[in-house]
């Protein structure tokens, strides 16, 4: 609360103004504002992170998969997404073509994709340069074009003797 003091006795003669000292107690707005703080962080709701959930399979026979019906992608620095329809076999090399990961690039080729064969896999293959958040983005488009089968796969020698070929 807000004290006043009185000031000193006054001495004979000439009659001064009373100086009052003020002095501002500021524990009832401390209070408040700790309340106010303790009520808002009580009453607001936090964010719950959004997680995606990946079944992984189970450790059995390999399956090959038909190169009819198969999409390779290898995700590269620079956020790239080199691709190619087919698997890599050293007989015969594929055509490499190369997007992004913005709704034009690697979404819409997933999605013309899907128009044209149903039943594809997809075998998401990953360079060293490639980061965590260029995978997590593949799996994204993945789950946004309703893609069924799709693989993470490791890069294999073919694949890299593609990619110095292609020089990249």
């Amino acid at each position: 609360m807000a004290d006043i003091q009185p000031a000193a006795p006054a001495q004979h003669g000439k009659p001064r103004a009373k100086k009052m000292a003020f002095r501002l107690d500021m524990t009832p707005m401390v209070d408040l504002a700790f309340l106010l703080l303790t009520f808002f962080m009580l009453t607001s709701t936090f964010s719950k992170p959004t997680v995606m959930e990946l079944a992984m399979p189970v450790e059995g026979p390999k399956t090959d998969t038909p190169a009819s019906k198969a999409l390779t992608l290898i995700l590269c620095k620079h956020n790239q997404v080199h691709y190619f329809y087919g698997v890599n076999e050293a007989s015969a090399a594929p055509i490499l073509h190369t997007t992004d990961y913005s709704a034009h690039g690697l979404r819409q080729v997933l999605l013309d994709l899907q128009h044209r064969q149903t039943g594809t896999v997809v075998l998401i293959k990953s360079e060293q340069e490639s980061t965590y958040g260029n995978l997590v983005d593949a799996l994204d488009e993945m789950n946004i074009t309703s893609q069924k089968k799709y693989a993470l796969v490791d890069l294999d020698r073919n694949d890299r003797a593609l990619l110095q070929q292609n020089g990249l």
